[in-house]
């Protein structure tokens, strides 16, 4: 089955839409997601759907898969066939792989690959040694996914994620564009100077990022350790204001932040950010080119939904980051800060249409 291809654009055009949330399945596209069986192709299961329970939550990845690929033993799911055209799903912080549980099989119908790993510091992705310095600098997940792509002999891909996993998609098309056939990122171009992020900010918009303020303590520190649960769902209310997930949606995404990594990852990548924490020398060239606000040139669609509770940029300040050809999309419905889970459809619209771009 051929994904539907939008009307071409011009090269470079800025397609600023409202896009709501039952455009997908106008589509075409929805009407070839249904969820297969455990053992499929797909890679998914759907679970009978307990009264009451919202159908997404029903849903499962079937199985995980291992594979060991730079720094880490990497755990991720896998849908669709084999042959198929490599997508590469990049979760956030403080979310997991389920973020995308709507997306994939989506994806898998329409014949891609699809892969869906744990970063570091989540779920079963682990150090493959204990000596390595547990860094969450923005270039060594990013290194991640392109060792990941080594080790399943995936030359190109299409890479996609919001938040951090939006950041990581970033630098991958900025600093590796062979290796990357196209690009969906929600907020847009999330790549930050470390320099200029020492300048203050006025003090409604350092109220946003109180939590790394928090993370630059010890007393944060320790409190996220132990609060980690009630922390992460607090983000998610403040993050996505209008998203009635419930306890099961949360509590399964929750389990990958029991990684005993994770904590380590979470608190270095925030202080790293602050200057607060040095980094590795291994990353520095990486980092130093990342600081030059390098242009993506790949195809591009950004997402941004209209009810993101978490700090964004405006799409009006990062149009000019990307030189390809380029469209964004508004998604309507009270859409906020975890975009693909809490619109599975337009979020995999917008990579089978970059895919055609």
């Amino acid at each position: 089955m051929t994904p539907p291809v939008e009307a071409p654009l011009t090269a470079g055009k800025h397609e600023s839409t409202g896009i709501s949330r039952r455009r997908f399945a106008m589509s075409g596209l929805c009407a070839g997601a249904t969820l297969l069986t455990p053992g499929s192709a797909s890679g998914v299961e759907a679970d009978p759907q307990p009264p009451g329970r919202k159908p997404e939550t029903s849903i499962s990845f079937s199985s995980l898969k291992q594979i060991d690929a730079g720094l880490l033993s990497v755990a991720y799911a896998e849908a669709g066939p084999a042959t198929g055209a490599p997508v590469i799903l990049l979760h956030g912080w403080p979310y997991d792989i389920y973020s995308f549980v709507g997306v994939a099989p989506l994806l898998a119908s329409m014949g891609y690959r699809v892969i869906v790993p744990y970063l570091r510091g989540y779920g079963a992705t682990r150090f493959l040694s204990g000596e390595t310095f547990r860094n969450g600098q923005p270039s060594a997940l990013a290194l991640d996914s392109v060792s990941l792509m080594d080790a399943l002999g995936i030359s190109k891909a299409i890479v996609a994620g919001f938040d951090w996993g939006g950041r990581t998609a970033d630098i991958m098309a900025a600093l590796w564009p062979e290796r990357c056939k196209a690009l969906v990122s929600v907020s847009g171009y999330l790549i930050s100077n470390r320099a200029a992020g020492q300048s203050p900010l006025p003090p409604a918009a350092e109220f946003q990022w109180w939590y790394q303020f928090y993370f630059a303590t010890d007393r944060g520190k320790s409190g996220y350790d132990k609060y980690r649960r009630d922390f992460a769902k607090l983000i998610w209310k403040l993050a996505s204001p209008k998203w009635n997930f419930d306890d099961a949606t949360f509590d399964r995404s929750a389990a990958a932040l029991e990684n005993s990594d994770h904590v380590d990852i979470v608190i270095h990548n925030y202080r790293w950010r602050l200057g607060l924490a040095e980094g590795e020398s291994r990353y520095d060239d990486l980092e130093n080119r990342l600081s030059q606000g390098p242009v993506i040139t790949i195809p591009t669609i950004t997402l941004e939904g209209d009810a993101n509770g978490a700090p964004h940029p405006e799409p009006a300040f990062y149009r000019k980051q990307f030189a390809g050809r380029y469209s964004h999309r508004n998604i309507s419905g009270g859409i906020g800060h975890n975009l693909p889970q809490e619109a599975p459809h337009e979020f995999a619209q917008a990579i089978v249409d970059v895919d055609h771009y």
